[in-house]
């Protein structure tokens, strides 16, 4: 039975066209315009209605426009981006994830409904071709139609995109742009790519997963749900770099009995001066408890006391955040380095406030620990070896770069098969005495 598993991930171009992509910053922005449209249209359709007495006559009743969650956010963004073009500055983000589940293109056709009962009660006939002149009935018409057929699109857009994507490539919309490690023009380019995750043990790829998440977090759960689902129980031991460091994943391994050695993000500046000496951190204070309330003692000895717990829902999960302030700061000598970017002027009657999530630092020094034993340390090791020297080879050795097929399904087969390969080439090799298994590096004789 299996009892440890090392796992990694890389990106691989997809075999999309680089310059089909669809960002989710720009639909909000069109999608900002195209409500606005809506909205002026509703105005007309009611003010038509109210003007020829059709609302009483044929039982229609004042339109009203559908609420979309988010694009006040997204409204605020643009017009920030307008001012900071004036301005030459860079353009803010506007990746606001909208919820237009509730904005139906079917009210648009309701408002279409009542126009072709007023113009076939009123016996107006909807005209085509050139030189003749349009009734008010059909212009309106035409016009809700073509804006009920661009709200289509959008929704079909992140439908496609979901929640966790920002983009996707028209020629196969599984690929997600991201920035690849191969940028040969030097710009930053993005391109459609795929992220494949690779679970090893003693050289053999055990389990491979493709995704079009463009960060690691969260490829780490799906990995193990599958390494379950395929031996009926949970691996013993996981070791991962930094990019698979989450609360979320974490918290994972610890309910389901699975030792972590995963490097936290912070892990190399942990061993600096300014991390250590950094007074304004909570993990440089004395933590204190009476009476079973816990508080903790700054670097001028003043108390912060526990004053409120903030909830915060995530994925799947909820975060507990415990709110510590000191109730005067003032007089302190120390303020300039313990306040977050401190300006003398304005925050001279400003105290100390720390939020801390303690489950998630709880977790964090778990792993910490975990990651400097000795078997964490040797199994950082065995990972560097195994899961980045298969992804050596594959890129650098036999140059598969870039998938053949599209779709996720078809790169997920197309991956599984080379992985195959790959085993069966690394199992001929163990016949044959070629390679060992690596148990760690030989312990060199004293001098």
């Amino acid at each position: 039975m299996l009892k440890e598993l090392f796992i990694d991930g890389t990106k691989l171009e997809a075999n999309a066209n680089r310059y089909t992509f669809v960002w989710r910053g720009s639909i909000n922005y069109h999608l900002a315009g195209l409500l606005d449209t809506i909205d002026a249209l509703y105005q007309k359709y009611n003010l038509f209605l109210a003007e020829n007495g059709y609302g009483e006559k044929y039982g229609l009743g004042n339109a009203q426009m559908f609420i979309i969650e988010g694009m006040d956010k997204v409204r605020e963004v643009i017009e920030k981006n307008r001012s900071r073009k004036l301005t030459r500055h860079k353009k803010i983000s506007n990746n606001t994830v909208i919820e237009i589940d509730s904005c139906s293109p079917m009210e648009i056709l309701k408002l279409q409904s009542g126009l072709s009962r007023i113009a076939e009660g009123e016996g107006t006939v909807f005209v085509t071709g050139k030189g003749k002149h349009k009734p008010q009935q059909q212009q309106l018409y035409e016009e809700l139609e073509e804006c009920g057929e661009r709200l289509m699109k959008y929704k079909e857009c992140f439908e496609v995109m979901g929640k966790g994507r920002n983009s996707y490539s028209k020629t196969d919309v599984g690929a997600t742009f991201m920035r690849m490690k191969e940028d040969h023009m030097r710009n930053g380019q993005l391109k459609p790519a795929y992220n494949v995750q690779i679970a090893v043990e003693n050289y053999f790829i055990i389990h491979s997963h493709v995704s079009s998440d463009r960060t690691d977090y969260s490829t780490l759960i799906p990995v193990l749900e599958k390494h379950k689902e395929t031996f009926g129980r949970h691996v013993g031991e996981v070791t991962a770099d930094s990019g698979y460091c989450s609360e979320k994943n974490l918290l994972f391994l610890k309910e389901k009995g699975i030792t972590g050695y995963i490097k936290l993000q912070d892990h190399e500046k942990r061993k600096t001066r300014g991390y250590k000496e950094d007074i304004g951190k909570y993990y440089n204070m004395k933590r204190e408890v009476f009476e079973d309330e816990a508080y903790y003692v700054c670097h001028d000895g003043r108390q912060l006391r526990h004053i409120r717990t903030e909830k915060r829902h995530q994925d799947s999960y909820e975060q507990t955040i415990e709110v510590y302030g000191c109730t005067d700061c003032g007089g302190c000598p120390h303020k300039a380095k313990c306040l977050y970017k401190y300006d003398e002027k304005k925050d001279q009657e400003k105290n100390k406030v720390m939020k801390i999530n303690e489950r998630w630092e709880d977790l964090k020094e778990e792993a910490h620990a975990n990651i400097q034993s000795e078997k964490g340390i040797l199994n950082r090791q065995i990972r560097s070896i195994q899961t980045e020297g298969h992804f050596g080879d594959i890129k650098e050795n036999e140059d598969f770069r870039r998938f053949n097929y599209r779709s996720q399904e078809k790169v997920y087969k197309e991956f599984l098969l080379y992985a195959m390969g790959r085993n069966l080439n690394k199992y001929h090799r163990f016949l044959h005495g070629k390679i060992k298994r690596f148990d760690g590096k030989p312990e060199e004789p004293a001098a």
